[in-house]
């Protein structure tokens, strides 16, 4: 049923023939953030001078990360773009294929804005912020979960983006230079490599974190960071969470680097494979002694209309059963109606803003984003990550976690 990366739409470039361009492109908008701080946002060039790249030995490893931050002030700061110019060509090459059918040049891509402001002083707390760490799904770049990066950074959070280069579909560095995805190979041994450097990537991040509060500059250009970032974070109270194979990366990580307090996966099966040449990650053998959340989806296998509930009840994937037997800490299984994969993302909005205009293909949309309505889907991946981290970050007394909820009925509690 399900497959280690579940529709792959970000892989890398397309190459197929695209339909003709509309003649006014589309816009796209984000929902707005529903907390009470504006948002801020700046990004940082990070390079680990003690590791090679592991998918081009010739390279130090380097990442780009973003922050965003409760800011204030901010109406004084441009508005970030949700696309870099370098990395929305991969994103509308893969739309205008003939399975999705948006046509080239239909779609503004690079003029999407987020409601992040660029280098907007912090909005500092006392006793800092608490930070959370995102991981996106095999080729997916950052950007695709920038609507609930920019949601919890309302409510008071940094949240960390980061892209894992050479895997995601592109990532621009400073300068403009764009680094492409490797060739995808769906193998136990691509799997591995990629895991590997996550993992690395991840630990190496939150050094870098550790640096940034105690008041250095991580960045590789020692570009000016936002005034107030620098001394505000609670590295005490530091979350993750991951969709698809971010939320594997999440489980890994919580496993081998005690600094992550809680994580929830997002749509994530937790292994290198599944099926006859089953491989487990150590979070799956062994659990974990600290909270940990996973929101399933109902799932479109091969396009199919059937759909399947990702759940620990359900032995198609067993690495979720598995972690769920063994699973040490807090925990809690929900499951969103209605949803598919990528719900869990950006993609969500983006899909139900195109269908209408370009007249996707009705089983098509079903197949990305299913039947629940954007704004429920948004609306509940926001309140139960807020939910989950509050009560475990910021030791925030509330019911959503304690069971099924009116406000949101397309929510299931599984266990």
């Amino acid at each position: 049923m399900l497959s280690l990366v579940s529709t792959l739409l970000f892989a890398g470039p397309a190459g197929a023939t695209a339909p003709a361009a509309a003649a006014t492109p589309v816009t796209l908008t984000l929902p707005a953030p529903t907390g009470h701080h504006q948002v801020g946002t700046t990004e940082l060039h990070l390079v680990d001078p003690s590791r090679r790249d592991p998918w081009k030995p010739d390279h130090q490893r380097e990442l780009m990360v973003s922050a965003w931050y409760p800011a204030r002030d901010a109406d004084r700061y441009p508005l970030a773009p949700w696309l870099p110019a370098g990395v929305a060509p991969y994103l509308a090459g893969r739309f205008a294929q003939p399975d999705i059918g948006v046509p080239a040049g239909g779609v503004d891509w690079v003029g999407a804005r987020s409601h992040g402001h660029v280098g907007a002083p912090v909005a500092r707390r006392a006793g800092g912020l608490p930070v959370l760490l995102y991981s996106p799904g095999m080729g997916s770049p950052r950007e695709l979960e920038t609507g609930v990066a920019e949601e919890l950074a309302s409510r008071g959070y940094l949240v960390i983006t980061v892209d894992h280069t050479f895997e995601a579909a592109a990532v621009e560095f400073p300068g403009g230079r764009v680094e492409p995805a490797v060739p995808f190979q769906r193998t136990p041994e691509f799997f591995k490599t990629a895991f590997d450097a996550r993992l690395a990537d991840v630990h190496f991040v939150l050094d870098q974190l550790d640096a940034l509060g105690a008041g250095d500059n991580p960045d590789a250009e020692h570009r000016q960071l936002p005034k107030g970032l620098r001394g505000s974070l609670d590295l005490s109270d530091i979350g993750m969470f991951g969709h698809s194979c971010g939320g594997f990366t999440t489980g890994e990580s919580m496993y081998n680097d005690q600094r992550i307090r809680a994580g929830v996966t997002l749509d994530g099966v937790m292994a290198y494979a599944l099926g006859a040449n089953y491989q487990p990650g150590e979070v799956v053998k062994h659990g974990l002694d600290r909270p940990f959340m996973l929101m399933g989806s109902q799932q479109s296998p091969d396009g199919r209309n059937d759909v399947v509930d990702h759940t620990v009840r359900n032995p198609a994937d067993q690495s979720w059963v598995d972690f769920w037997a063994n699973q040490r800490g807090w925990k809690l299984n929900v499951l969103l109606q209605g949803s598919r994969h990528y719900s869990y993302t950006d993609m969500e909005t983006v899909v139900s803003q195109l269908a209408g205009p370009f007249q996707l293909p009705a089983d098509r949309v079903e197949h990305i984003i299913g039947t629940i309505p954007a704004a429920q889907a948004t609306g509940a991946e926001t309140a139960y990550l807020r939910a989950f981290f509050d009560r475990f970050l910021r030791h925030r007394a509330g019911h959503l976690l304690d069971g099924p909820s009116s406000r949101y009925p397309q929510v299931t509690f599984v266990a």
